[in-house]
């Protein structure tokens, strides 16, 4: 039956296939219109954005630099200080995301794969402050263990709650069996204080042989992370193998099935396993069959874009596209896909005053939506 329904959407995606977007074009969608903006084309893979109070914005990049765009402009210097990172495959300097009181602390989080050795990186969660054009300060805050000379499925993004908490994401690194495991990091969503202490009312705290930081388990590669602050809702989407990629409501202490269970089924189409469901373990709230690849989420709150608004906006690496999804009381209601053949989207974000930004790699690219009315 999967395999039947697989191909089925393939030929659906096919048939109603759009051509490539052009920068600088209006677009029309079912429920808002906008121009393609282009902000710039001159990077390679760009992985997070954060938004300076002085209208900065600083762009991560996978291979290791922070890259700043001012006026519109990317300039040619760039941040010093970043930490060196472990580069192989997906693994490399991943997100940023400012502090919610910045204007107050200063502080800057990053995620990235941090060297362990010659041949091995694990993902860290670090703070620094910015002074001028350089990170000083630098926090190591957590490292994600046991490091892995695998290049694969590192998550990895992180969010603030408002209430002094982050999450984020770890993936579990190509072993399936490290999501099922609460011994490990991997293939976990976890949850410290914004100083790295680990919260006491977490779930796995005092349980022999797991590890504190867990606040879900059963996660393939989650790189998309959101939380709503409205209703107190944590979302994340993950990766599948050909397949089966999630959209999951992220709850304290669940069990989200993987490997165990899956709507997916490995590269070489054999299955993984021979169940969907099972109890104990989640439901997603959607999923896609095939694989989208998601990478980069944000709920769109702004009043520019009100038709889209409480919307999740999730960017697709593979199908190469934006899925706007609706939802209602926390359940799945309707997709629109959108700028199809846009390129690799790694990241989604919307701005402090209200702007939708993301990035694409390989030419790396950023764009903004700038709503018609």
């Amino acid at each position: 039956m999967k395999k039947v329904f697989f191909l089925g959407l393939i030929l659906f995606s096919s048939v109603f296939a759009q051509a490539q977007p052009i920068a600088g074009s209006t677009i029309t969608t079912q429920k808002q219109k906008f121009i393609f903006e282009n902000i710039t084309t001159e990077l390679q893979s760009p992985w997070g954005l954060a938004f300076l109070p002085d209208g900065r914005m600083l762009v991560n990049e996978k291979a290791g630099e922070i890259r700043i765009i001012k006026d519109g402009k990317l300039l040619d210097e760039k941040i010093s200080g970043v930490p060196k990172v472990f580069t192989n495959g997906q693994a490399g300097l991943m997100d940023i995301q400012l502090h919610p009181d910045y204007s107050k602390n200063g502080w800057i989080y990053l995620t990235y794969a941090k060297p362990d050795g010659d041949k091995e990186g694990g993902t860290v969660v670090a703070r620094a402050k910015l002074k001028g054009n350089a990170l000083v300060d630098l926090q190591e805050l957590f490292k994600a263990t046991p490091s892995s000379a695998s290049g694969a499925h590192f998550g990895s993004r992180l969010v603030f709650d408002g209430k002094g908490y982050i999450f984020f994401s770890s993936g579990e690194r190509g072993k399936k069996e490290n999501a099922q495991d609460l011994s490990n990091h991997l293939g976990k969503i976890l949850r410290l204080h914004e100083d790295g202490r680990v919260p006491k009312d977490n779930p796995f705290v005092g349980t022999a042989g797991a590890k504190p930081e867990i606040w879900s388990y059963g996660h393939r590669n989650p790189q998309g992370l959101y939380y709503d602050g409205q209703t107190n809702t944590l979302w994340d989407h993950e990766h599948g193998p050909k397949g089966g990629d999630e959209l999951n409501k992220v709850e304290k202490g669940k069990n989200y099935g993987w490997p165990v269970i899956t709507w997916g089924i490995n590269y070489a189409d054999k299955p993984i396993s021979d169940i969907s469901a099972k109890e104990g373990m989640e439901q997603p709230v959607r999923y896609w069959v095939p694989s989208i690849a998601p990478c980069g989420m944000t709920m769109v709150t702004s009043d520019k874009y009100p038709n889209w608004k409480g919307n999740l906006l999730v960017g697709a690496l593979a199908f190469q596209l934006i899925a706007r999804v609706e939802l209602a009381n926390g359940k799945f209601v309707a997709e629109e896909r959108m700028l199809e053949k846009i390129g690799r989207v790694r990241a989604v974000v919307q701005s402090p005053d209200g702007y939708i930004y993301l990035t694409t790699e390989n030419p790396g690219t950023i764009y903004k939506l700038v709503p018609v009315k």
